[in-house]
C-alpha cells in the first residue's frame, strides 16, 4: 500500500474543500470494506484519502415527501433494521439484510456502495427497481440524479472529481403494489450473486392486471441494470406463465454477463430468466394482498 495524506473533517464543507484541492488524487473513504482492499491489491493508489466518518447530517433515515431518505453514512446494517424501512419499504430492508456478513453490513454504507461501483453488490439492483435518486454534492454546488443514470461503466459513475454522494432517496410503492429482491447464490450467503433480481409490480384498480412494472439485474454486466423490453412485456397484462416467460425471455436477451466461478456467461444468461420469473411472480404476489388488504 503506498504512503497517503489522511484528512478525518468535521464539517462537510471541509471534505468538500480537501477534495477539491486533490481532485482526481483523492478518495472518500467510510467504511471502507472496498476502498481498503483496492488498495492493499494496489488497483487505487491514492493521494489523499478523506474520511466522512466525522461528518454529520449524512447518517440519518427519515421520511420525505412520499420517499425515504438515508444518508450516505447510513451502513448496511442500520438499513435493515431501521423500523421505516421495515415498514415502508421492507423490501429494501430485506435487500441490506442480504449483504454479506452482519460484520460487513456493520462497516458498509449506503453511499460507499454507490460510489463504488461493483455490479455484483445488492443495494443498487433494488434502488433501482425502486427509482431512487441519488444526492451529489461538490464545493459550491449540488445535483441530483436518477440511479438510471448514475452508473456508467465497471466501477465507473458519475460523480466527478471532488463530487460525493450525500444521501439516496426512494420514492414510496403506490397503492396496489408489490415487491421482491431474490438472488441465486453459487456457494455461501456471503457471497457475491450469480444473478440477483429486484422487481416491482403495481397492479390496475381491478387488482388483477398490470400497471407498471420495474425490474433491475445485478451481477449480469458491467452495471446494475433496468430491462426495460421486459417491463414493457407486462404492462395492461394479466399474471400467467406465458406472460412471465415472456419477461423472463425478454430480460435474458438483455444482460452481458461474465463468466467467473459464480458461473458462465451461458449459465447466467438462462439464471437471469429463471430468476426474472422468480422475483416477478413474488412481486404481483404481494400486490394482490395489498389490494385485498386495501378493500
Amino acid at each position: 500500500m503506498n504512503a497517503f495524506d489522511y484528512r478525518a473533517p468535521r464539517r462537510l464543507d471541509e471534505a468538500l474543500a480537501i477534495l477539491q484541492e486533490y481532485g482526481e488524487e483523492a478518495r472518500v473513504v467510510a467504511g471502507g470494506t472496498a476502498l481498503v482492499t483496492m488498495m492493499r491489491q494496489r488497483l487505487v493508489r491514492p493521494a489523499c484519502l478523506v474520511s466522512l466518518r466525522d461528518v454529520p447530517g449524512c447518517a440519518g433515515i427519515e421520511a420525505t415527501n412520499g420517499a425515504v431518505r438515508l444518508g450516505a453514512l447510513v451502513t448496511h446494517r442500520d438499513a435493515e433494521l431501521a423500523p421505516i424501512l421495515r415498514e415502508r419499504l421492507p423490501v429494501l430492508a430485506e435487500t441490506f439484510r442480504r449483504v454479506g456478513t452482519v460484520r460487513i453490513r456493520h462497516m458498509g454504507t449506503v453511499g460507499g456502495s454507490l460510489a463504488h461501483a461493483d455490479p455484483n453488490q445488492d443495494p443498487p439492483v433494488t434502488l433501482l427497481a425502486l427509482g431512487a435518486r441519488v444526492e451529489i454534492r461538490k464545493s459550491g454546488g449540488q445535483r441530483e440524479l436518477p440511479l438510471t443514470e448514475f452508473f456508467r461503466g465497471y466501477y465507473e459513475t458519475a460523480l466527478e472529481p471532488g463530487e460525493v454522494v450525500t444521501a439516496v432517496t426512494v420514492p414510496l410503492l403506490p397503492p396496489a403494489s408489490g415487491a421482491s429482491f431474490i438472488k441465486f447464490l453459487p456457494r455461501t450467503a456471503d457471497d457475491y450473486a450469480t444473478v440477483a433480481v429486484a422487481a416491482t409490480v403495481t397492479l390496475e384498480p381491478d387488482g388483477e392486471r398490470c400497471r407498471e412494472a420495474r425490474i433491475a439485474l445485478g451481477s449480469v454486466g458491467m452495471t446494475p441494470l433496468r430491462s426495460q423490453s421486459a417491463e414493457a412485456q407486462l404492462a395492461g397484462q394479466r399474471l400467467g406463465e406465458s406472460l412471465l416467460r415472456a419477461a423472463g425471455d425478454a430480460a435474458r436477451n438483455n444482460v452481458d454477463p461474465l463468466s467467473d466461478h459464480r458461473g458462465s456467461a451461458a449459465y447466467k444468461r438462462e439464471m437471469t430468466a429463471v430468476m426474472v420469473v422468480r422475483a416477478l411472480t413474488q412481486a404481483w404476489e404481494a400486490a394482490r394482498r395489498a389490494v385485498g388488504a386495501a378493500r
